[in-house]
């Protein structure tokens, strides 16, 4: 059965639920996009989830955007908000419907500890960010080689 995650935005306006198979929050992105929409230490983390298990307690407090990318064209993406505190909630992106990637810091739910870090994007990291890379994590210029879900099952944390 997957694991419930509850979130919430910082002033409690938007609340949701949504189940996921991929819940541990391994991954820190480094690109311009995460970093500076989503990210306090200079990387922002995100896990998967299923979209049809989504549940938001008022649509109507939700604002989206699409980021700009470094080459100034507009991403696919669909980046939910609460309009009331700013918290940036989840991904969309309509060329995986069938996900939506939660940010990590506004699950409420407690998450399970990675056995081991990746870091993505390394080459848009801002100079001032120390990344703290364990010996047994991965590190990537851009996008890793494995995806959130094949990772997962890789490393034994895939939530049946």
């Amino acid at each position: 059965m997957p694991m419930t995650l509850d979130g919430s935005c910082q002033c409690g306006a938007v609340r949701f639920s949504v189940e996921s198979h991929t819940p541990v929050p391994y991954q820190r992105c480094y690109c311009s996009i995460c970093r500076k929409s989503a990210a306090g230490g200079g990387y922002s983390v995100n896990i998967g989830a299923v979209t049809d298990t989504l549940s938001v307690n008022d649509w109507d407090q939700l604002g989206l955007f699409h980021a700009t990318r470094d080459d100034g064209s507009h991403s696919e993406a669909e980046r939910y908000f609460c309009t009331s505190c700013g918290s940036q909630l989840w991904l969309f992106d309509p060329r995986w419907p069938e996900l939506v990637h939660p940010v990590a810091s506004v699950i409420d739910t407690p998450l399970p500890v990675p056995p081991k870090l990746t870091h993505i994007f390394m080459a848009d990291k801002p100079h001032w960010v120390t990344p703290e890379i364990g010996a047994w994590d991965e590190v990537f210029d851009a996008y890793p080689e494995l995806s959130l879900a094949d990772w997962h099952e890789a490393n034994g944390c895939w939530v049946a």
